[in-house]
């Protein structure tokens, strides 16, 4: 996938609110990126945009989607419908309320398979039958007749997993897919994932708040804040030497199970109003940097995606120096 410039726009009574700004990135198949911000900073919303999930006569989005170089703004609703879940398929939060509680399992698997190849529902039911296998649901068969209530948290989460994988698409989606489960049960997915990415050779966007599990799963990591991208490099770089202040202020907002003699140093404020982005850098209002930049230009002047591989966005000449001296003694 390559995005491109996207902007999505919803217009409201109080003015339009621009949830996405200017978004760029590429996820080559076989790589995980996980996008981090938080709540309110666009990441879900640029992913559903992908699938055109977004109500086209509430919505406004520009700029270029392109999932194996196929150009998805502006495409009509039923080549969506055949683009979504061959193309790419998305694994929602939560899926007590993702799946439909009126029909079982099976139904539910099947009807997303017949929905892009003409085969028997004996065939169609066989191949949801083989998927739940796969995802580590034991007696598949009995189970594709149970519902959704009958499934445990975990076990709904893998069957969300199993119908978005069916088709074999090349993008996956997963929108915080273990928020709502507990410590055990988070891993044990996170390792489905990874496994079956192995497997379908997938490109995969993960969308979440926790750190550590973005330094489980992904490759590569996206900083949004307020709409638009402010840090994007490995794993490695990002969460081992940030360059961006709002990088630093998540890291030293996780608390330490054990070894931490220190506070907690949380990001002080809360995220801007979407209909009134601050001018110059976003983040500039909660930034304790703000002030060694010359001439104020954080509130004035909009930085730019500046360095090689390591992308930032921000106005400081020597993050590197400052994250070193200053910020990496006060990290958990």
């Amino acid at each position: 996938m390559e995005i491109t410039d996207l902007h999505v726009r919803f217009p409201t009574p109080d003015g339009t609110v621009t949830a996405v700004r200017g978004l760029n990135y590429s996820v080559p198949l076989g790589r995980t990126l996980a996008i981090v911000g938080e709540s309110g900073s666009g990441k879900s919303v640029s992913s559903m945009a992908v699938l055109g999930l977004h109500d086209p006569k509430r919505t406004e989005i520009s700029g270029s989607i392109k999932v194996g170089g196929r150009e998805l703004v502006g495409l009509p609703e039923r080549e969506l419908m055949r683009f979504r879940g061959a193309g790419a398929a998305m694994i929602f939060q939560d899926p007590q309320s993702s799946l439909h509680p009126f029909f079982t399992i099976g139904d539910q698997i099947v009807e997303s398979y017949r929905a892009h190849h003409s085969v028997s529902r004996r065939v169609a039911r066989a191949r949801a039958a083989d998927m739940l296998d796969r995802v580590g649901i034991p007696n598949p068969g009995r189970r594709l007749d149970q519902y959704p209530h009958e499934f445990s948290g975990g076990m709904r989460q893998r069957a969300m997993i199993a119908m978005a994988l069916v088709n074999d698409p090349k993008l996956l989606i997963a929108d915080e897919p273990t928020t709502a489960l507990d410590v055990t049960v988070q891993a044990q997915i996170l390792d489905l994932i990874a496994d079956l990415q192995r497997d379908f050779g997938s490109a995969v966007v993960f969308i979440t708040h926790d750190l550590g599990v973005v330094a489980e799963i992904a490759d590569e990591v996206l900083v949004m804040y307020a709409g638009t991208a402010v840090e994007h490099g490995t794993v490695k770089e990002v969460l081992g030497t940030p360059v961006h202040p709002y990088s630093w202020g998540l890291l030293e907002s996780i608390p330490a199970v054990s070894g931490s003699s220190g506070m907690l140093h949380p990001i002080p404020g809360s995220p801007p109003s979407l209909l009134a982005v601050p001018s110059g850098c976003a983040f500039h209002p909660r930034c304790e940097f703000r002030d060694r930049v010359p001439a104020g230009r954080c509130a004035t002047d909009q930085p730019e995606m500046t360095g090689a591989a390591h992308l930032s966005r921000c106005h400081l000449t020597e993050p590197a120096r400052i994250f070193d001296t200053e910020i990496l003694p006060r990290l958990p």
